[in-house]
This record gives C-alpha cells, sequence and structure tokens, in this order.
C-alpha cells in the first residue's frame, strides 16, 4: 500500500497543484503564473494546476487558433487580395464574427476558472486585490479584445452590405486600368431626379496602383455618350438640345423619362451618366459611387479632419441678410488662406464653393479635398476611427461595386497609398481659357489618354509641352491684381508649379495689407463684388498636407 501512497504524497508537495502548504511569497508567484498562462497559452494554466479536461480542450482551441492566425499572417504577405476578400465576404465574416464572439466568452470563463484554480483565501489578504486587478485587466485585454474585434468586424459587415452589390458581378480592368465614376450630390428621402454637383473619374492602374483624378465640369454640354449605351437611341449625336442638356442634368432625364431602357439595371440615371462620361472621355468607366454631400461631410469628420494648403479666401455662402445696408446673399463666412484643417461642413464647403470664381476653380478644390482624405486615411487612423468611418460610409447612396471585389481593391488602394496623384481638369486650366462647355471631343481623348498612357511607363526626359498637363495646375481669375510677394499676374491661370505644394497663399493685398473676412465682407456691403474676386482668384490653388 505504501508504493501506491508514496507518489501521491509527494505531489502534495507540489506548490502548484497544492499550494496549501506553499510559503505565502509562492502562492503569491504562483497565481501570476496562472494569469500569465492564461493570457499567452489558453488552457496551460488548467492543465498545470488542475482542471485538465477543461484545459486540454482550451489547448486545442489555441493551437487551432494559432495555425489559422499562421496561415492569415502567410496570406497576407503572399495573397492579401484572397485574405481581404475572405474577410469581407458576407458568410465568412459572419462564421469569423461568431467565432470571435466564441472564442471571448472561452477565454473569459477560462479566467474565472483560473481565478478558482489561484484560491485566492490563501494569497496574503494585502495582495488579494493586486491578484484579482491583474487577472481583470488581462480578461479586458485578452478576451474584451476579441469580442470588441467581433463587433467591429460585424460593423464592417453593416456597411459594406449598405453600400456595395453583393450580387453585382465582377469587373476587369480595361487597358489595364480600373475607372471608378465618383458622383456627388444632396440626397433627400427620394433621390429620382437628382442633378450631381461634381462628377470626376478615379483612374488607378491595375498594377502599380498609379491613380489620377479626372475632373469634369457638371455644365458641359454635347456629352457623347459610350457605343452600347441604350442612350445612344436618343441621342445619337451627343446630348444636345440646347442650354439644358448639361452632363449633369442626364440623371435627371433618364430616371424620369427613359429608365425603360435599362430593364436591368438599379439606377439607369447614375448608369447613363456613367456612359455620358465614359464617351465624353475617351475610357471606359466601370463602375460608379454615388456619394450624398451630407454623408461626404460625416466621413471628413469621422476621419478628424482633413489638413490642406489653401491659396486663396473661399467664401461659405448663404442667405444670411444685412437690411441695415439692403445687402442680400451676404457669406455666412470664410475659410481663409494658408495652412488649413478642416472638418466636414468646412470641407464640403471649401469643396462645394464656387462665388466670386468660376466652377473650375471649384474643381480644382474638389480634387485636392479627394487628395487629402485619400493621403490622410491611413491604417492608423482607420483603426481608430473604424466605427465613425464605417457609420458614415453607409451614407454613401448607390454603387454597382461588387462586394466580392473589396479585396482587389483594397490590395490597389494599399499599393497606391504615398503615390503622387495626377490631375487633370476637362476645362482651363489644363485647356486653353477659351475652352467651350461643347468642346473637341478628339482634344479630350487626346490629352486623357496621354494623362493615363504617362503612368503606365516611365517619363520621357524630354517632355513635350502638351506634357505639362500631368502636373498639378490651378485655376485664376481677375482684372490685374498681383499677389504679395508674387510677380504673377491673377488675370490668367499661373503655369503648373513644379509640385504640388509649390505656391504661395495670397493672404495680403498688393498694398500688402492683411485680407481679412471683415474686409472681405465690407467690399460685399459696398456693392464691390470685383474687389472680392480679384483678392480671391486664387482660391483655385490647393495641395493636401
Amino acid at each position: 500500500m505504501s508504493n501506491t501512497e508514496l507518489p501521491s504524497q509527494g505531489l502534495l508537495t507540489d506548490p502548484v497543484r497544492y499550494p496549501a502548504s506553499a510559503p505565502a511569497r509562492v502562492r503569491t508567484k504562483r497565481a501570476f503564473l496562472l494569469i500569465l498562462l492564461t493570457l499567452f497559452v489558453p488552457g496551460s494554466a488548467q492543465i498545470t494546476a488542475g482542471g485538465r479536461k477543461l484545459g486540454r480542450i482550451a489547448l486545442r482551441v489555441t493551437l487551432t487558433v494559432w495555425a489559422l492566425l499562421i496561415l492569415a499572417l502567410v496570406l497576407l504577405f503572399t495573397n492579401r487580395t484572397l485574405l481581404i476578400n475572405i474577410v469581407t465576404n458576407p458568410v465568412a465574416s459572419l462564421l469569423i464574427v461568431l467565432i470571435l464572439a466564441a472564442l471571448a466568452v472561452g477565454w473569459a470563463v477560462l479566467f474565472i476558472n483560473t481565478l478558482r484554480l489561484i484560491r485566492p483565501v490563501l494569497l496574503p489578504q494585502r495582495m488579494r486585490p493586486v491578484v484579482g486587478v491583474a487577472l481583470a485587466l488581462a480578461m479586458v485585454a485578452s478576451s474584451g479584445s476579441l469580442g470588441y474585434a467581433a463587433y467591429l468586424l460585424n460593423v464592417s459587415r453593416n456597411a459594406i452590405g449598405s453600400i456595395f452589390n453583393a450580387g453585382g458581378p465582377a469587373i476587369e480592368p480595361v487597358d489595364g486600368r480600373y475607372n471608378f465614376l465618383m458622383m456627388g450630390g444632396d440626397a433627400g428621402a427620394d433621390r429620382t431626379g437628382r442633378r450631381p454637383d461634381s462628377l470626376s473619374v478615379l483612374s488607378v492602374d491595375a498594377e502599380s496602383g498609379k491613380t489620377a483624378i479626372i475632373s469634369v465640369p457638371r455644365n458641359l454640354q454635347n456629352a457623347r455618350f459610350s457605343e452600347g449605351s441604350p442612350m445612344l437611341q436618343i441621342y445619337p449625336d451627343g446630348y444636345d438640345c440646347g442650354n439644358e442638356c448639361l452632363i449633369n442634368a442626364i440623371n435627371t432625364e433618364v430616371t424620369n423619362k427613359y429608365k425603360d431602357l435599362y430593364p436591368d439595371v438599379a439606377d439607369p440615371g447614375a448608369q447613363a451618366t456613367l456612359e455620358a462620361v465614359s464617351g465624353t472621355l475617351g475610357i471606359t468607366v466601370q463602375a460608379y459611387v454615388l456619394v450624398d454631400m451630407d454623408g461626404f461631410a460625416k466621413l471628413i469628420d469621422a476621419m478628424g479632419g482633413i489638413r490642406i494648403k489653401a491659396g486663396g479666401w473661399v467664401p461659405i455662402s448663404g442667405d444670411m441678410i444685412d437690411e441695415a445696408n439692403g445687402i442680400h446673399g451676404m457669406p455666412l463666412g470664410w475659410i481663409p488662406a494658408g495652412d488649413q484643417k478642416l472638418d466636414g461642413f468646412h470641407a464640403l464647403w471649401y469643396g462645394r464653393s464656387r462665388e466670386f470664381v468660376d466652377d473650375y476653380a471649384r474643381i480644382q478644390r474638389q480634387q485636392c479635398v479627394q487628395q487629402a482624405m485619400l493621403k490622410q486615411l491611413d491604417p492608423a487612423t482607420l483603426l481608430a476611427k473604424f466605427e465613425d468611418i464605417a457609420n458614415a460610409g453607409t451614407k454613401v447612396v448607390d454603387s454597382n461595386i461588387s462586394s466580392s471585389q473589396l479585396g482587389s481593391f483594397v490590395d490597389l488602394a494599399m499599393k497606391a497609398k504615398g503615390q503622387e496623384v495626377s490631375r487633370l481638369t476637362i476645362g482651363p486650366p489644363d485647356f486653353d481659357a477659351s475652352f467651350s462647355t461643347a468642346p473637341d471631343f478628339d482634344l479630350i481623348h487626346e490629352k486623357v489618354k496621354k494623362l493615363l498612357s504617362a503612368q503606365s511607363s516611365e517619363p520621357s526626359p524630354a517632355a513635350a509641352p502638351d506634357d505639362a498637363l500631368l502636373q498639378p495646375r490651378y485655376a485664376g481669375g481677375g482684372s490685374g491684381l498681383t499677389a504679395a510677394g508674387s510677380s504673377v499676374p491673377l488675370t490668367a491661370p499661373t503655369p503648373p508649379p513644379s509640385s504640388s505644394s509649390d505656391f504661395t497663399p495670397v493672404t495680403t493685398t498688393p498694398n500688402g495689407e492683411p485680407i481679412t473676412e471683415e474686409m472681405l465682407n465690407q467690399f460685399k456691403r459696398e456693392g464691390n463684388e470685383q474687389a472680392i474676386r480679384e483678392l480671391v482668384a486664387t482660391n483655385g490653388q490647393c495641395a493636401p498636407l
């Protein structure tokens, strides 16, 4: 009998499994050791100190999770697109959410069991709260993090489902590029008949991620529909019916009169606008995103704002009335020249305001705001503000981009990160100042082709004069006023600078007096709008910071 009892009696001296006879200092160390084992190798504390059945189950789960994490890391470096597609797939992401939630609960159960194994009553009284706090912190760091990850993944599932087309067909690059039409407009409860307030194409090289932004003026006339467009039946020679046939009116007209031409399309007006932009630019635009301007502002707020360098003062237009001086339509405020951090409200006005300047200056600012968002939406910002950004993203009214391709597009966006973005405006300053709203489409096609070709190959050492359009350019205006500290007149578009931020914001009058909001408002009260135009003529100049 003694031969069978001696081993078990020996085990009683093991302080890990039988702490009652161990010194107080050893029992305290044991408590922290069990917490660390549960934190880093869930299940190992149970196998070491008791509850081996539970420990073996937990350890198998731990090893399986580690294997899956190693596989995910391998995919991250070898096939990132596949990994992102798995995470964004509706079924797979739901399964991952459920697994993360189950792991969070299971890890919490292990910590509670670890507390039982620690047996706090055996600890010195002064160490009991310390051990309790350490265990609670470890539980929050582990189980709580898994639960929060499950919550964020579910938030992203809902956002993806709201924004993207779950059943849409995948799109392929054309001539090595993906071309996305970005349309901004005001969304009400019913978006029927909405006219896009801004139109721009984001063209991305499918291999390198090099990006170009091509802006189309909303008042362009005689837009050409692309080959195969149903609207060619109505307008075979272009969208030409007089001054009412602006390119941004196509959405309204097709929605109200010709939606039967698009029987299998969710948003005929948006699709017809896409076809008009394709034909006008001479490229194939594969997908569109229609953004509500209110959602745009919320997205910028969720990002924490954007930073820009503004070339001139920009008015926030409104209906404020100065009855004492008989002035109607006074600006509600101004965005000053110089380095600025804009919240959603001010970024929206900065991109939309066109008072005292032409539409082309506004287009330059819109391109700059887009660039600032692309530049500043870095991984750190995305992780820190993920929930707010995802919720703001659901304000995107419509898109025909398939959610099945999010992986490849996110991967492409990561390649594009940090690269210079080329810009082209279909109008001044990238075209002659006499540019017509019913323009030479052959010339447009030529310049668009040159812009995109330059991104697909190394630039020639001796660039042709037209290659200057590949550099950012800025609109000007006015009647001979000169920016302080500069010899460049503001009566015409300034030459393209050597870099996108190589300009001096106009913050003073030609006499050196600082431009202020009160000065600009005083000119407005006096009815001297020409003076305002001269002082704000450079507000098309903008660079992201």
